[in-house]
């Protein structure tokens, strides 16, 4: 695999739309994704869960199908970019990086265990393929659209993806990268909202309302797509076609409509389950609902 130029398929470069193979495929890794969230954070006792649960088609769409990757070069100076500004999900992403083999498996069975690389939030010094330490809010966009911008200046053809949860859309630095980002026109720059309606404190809207977002971020001069972020075939086509344009001029916002905590119904009605803990019992009844569904 270390030969081949991108994860993505063959069909990727010349469909947007996915087969039922692939569609089925990406389905498994996003299941793959929250059945190891569950797993890491029974070693660590405490998680986020949720956070990880409404974004796990985001990482499968992205990581095993839309970006320009190569597996086990970490490090590929061409690679596609990919920052997490809610860097409080990287427990759902380390295991994508380690089945992509930038870092061993092994390293999950200490997640968060004294000495291991793996925390909480990501460390891009620690742990090959986090291409940025995030777990402050609001910086990741910022620093997205300055990998856009070197990428320009170097004449690289990557693609910088930055996904943000909806509460930090409240962050006002979110907003000084977004017009930032217009005004240099930085068209290889993808924004994704993980729209999920929920934030450490409550509803995002009753903490402080953000909508009309679609309205706010083409008002500051993005190109703005809303999609269903739990629909494999839709999230995948869009985020394809996006990748594929070298017409735009714009960078781009993509508002991922998604649930908090999708997979596991209790969790999709409580807000309480931005950070906690399953006890054993709990956490293989949440196995055995999240592989007896089709998500």
């Amino acid at each position: 695999m270390n030969s081949a130029v991108s994860l993505a398929s063959t069909a990727a470069r010349h469909s947007f739309d996915l087969t039922p193979e692939q569609v089925g495929f990406l389905r498994e890794k996003a299941m793959f994704i929250r059945l190891e969230t569950i797993r890491l954070i029974e070693i660590a006792k405490t998680g986020h869960y949720t956070s990880v649960f409404s974004a796990a088609e985001i990482f499968s769409a992205l990581y095993y199908d839309v970006m320009n990757l190569r597996r086990g070069q970490p490090a590929w100076e061409m690679r596609d970019r990919f920052l997490m500004g809610k860097g409080h999900a990287a427990v759902g992403l380390f295991p994508v990086l380690a089945d992509l083999e930038f870092f061993p498996k092994s390293w999950l069975d200490d997640y968060t265990r004294l000495g291991s690389p793996l925390g909480d939030h990501p460390d891009m010094r620690k742990v090959p393929g986090i291409d940025f330490s995030s777990g402050s809010i609001g910086h990741a966009l910022s620093a997205g659209l300055g990998m856009a911008l070197a990428g320009r200046f170097l004449k690289q053809d990557f693609t910088t993806f930055v996904m943000l949860g909806d509460g930090e859309m409240q962050e006002g630095q979110v907003w000084e990268a977004a017009i930032a980002a217009a005004h240099h026109r930085a068209n290889r720059l993808i924004a994704i909202v993980d729209r999920n309606g929920y934030q450490l404190d409550g509803a995002v809207d009753d903490v402080m309302g953000i909508e009309p977002l679609d309205q706010k971020w083409k008002a500051f001069g993005w190109e703005v797509h809303t999609v269903d972020g739990h629909s494999i075939a839709a999230l995948t086509a869009l985020l394809r076609k996006l990748r594929a344009d070298d017409s735009r001029t714009q960078p781009v916002c993509v508002i991922a409509k998604t649930v908090k905590g999708k997979g596991v119904k209790y969790m999709e009605t409580e807000p309480g389950w931005h950070l906690g803990y399953l006890a054993p019992d709990d956490a293989q009844r949440a196995i055995e609902e999240i592989k007896g569904q089709e998500i």
